[in-house]
């Protein structure tokens, strides 16, 4: 009779034990669960800035940014040439107003490792 009783008060003090370790658990799943829901809405951003197709051949990069947007966007051509002593290079920032094209052009001594264009929209 003895070893029953201390058999079942262990398995109560066993399962307190994983009641008490799962109930946090189970109170954040609940709140994040909620949050969503009752969470206020954030308005999205407008479409704004340039859209730039960059064309590389041999050590040339040539980069067209069009800006279809109300806004005025300030583009960076950057190029990364593919060998170790030849000179990477930061375009200086062009302004692309409203419904203009920008060319955007640089190059490496030897064959270019990548050119991608950077924006910084203003007002």
């Amino acid at each position: 009779m003895r070893s029953t009783r201390r058999r079942t008060w262990a398995l109560l003090a066993a399962a307190a034990g994983v009641a008490g370790l799962l109930a946090p658990v189970a109170v954040s799943a609940a709140g994040r669960a909620q949050s969503g829901a009752a969470a206020p809405l954030v308005p999205e951003p407008g479409p704004s800035g340039a859209e730039c197709r960059t064309a590389i051949e041999g050590s040339q990069v040539v980069a067209y940014c069009h800006n279809p947007y109300p806004t005025t966007d300030l583009v960076r051509l950057h190029t990364e040439c593919a060998r170790w002593w030849d000179v990477d290079a930061d375009g200086g920032a062009v302004a692309v107003q409203p419904g203009r094209t920008v060319k955007l052009e640089d190059r490496c001594w030897k064959e270019v490792g990548s050119a991608w264009v950077s924006h910084s929209v203003s007002s």
